[in-house]
């Protein structure tokens, strides 16, 4: 998952205040490869597809392919999606158990829980 937040080095201690545990950066990581109504709707495909090439993909949006092939790099990067090069062809797919651990750190998120 791509690292998009910085949060400063000092202690927690030293501000009165807790810093962010993995769990947070992982949910923040996760909310944000979804924070695009395009990025929503191409997983949603791919989850209903289980599979599909990028051609595919752009002729099921309406969106020019350098828009999508730019979501697509998104949704990978924040682990959403994985990419399987197919000959001249990119494979996209769903990321084993990414949305198990989203509604997992989503639930954290409500009890208060840090995990």
């Amino acid at each position: 998952m791509v690292d998009r937040i910085r949060f400063s080095k000092r202690p927690a201690s030293s501000r009165g205040r807790r810093a962010p545990g993995k769990a947070d950066e992982d949910l923040a990581g996760l909310a944000w490869g979804l924070a695009h109504p395009a990025r929503a709707a191409i997983l949603r495909l791919l989850l209903e597809r289980g599979e599909c090439v990028c051609g595919a993909i752009v002729d099921s949006m309406p969106l020019a392919q350098a828009t999508v092939s730019q979501h697509l790099k998104v949704l990978k990067e924040t682990g959403w999606i994985e990419g399987e090069v197919d000959g001249p062809r990119v494979c996209y797919c769903p990321a084993a158990g990414v949305m198990a651990r989203f509604k997992q750190l989503l639930q954290s998120l409500e009890s208060g829980e840090r995990r």
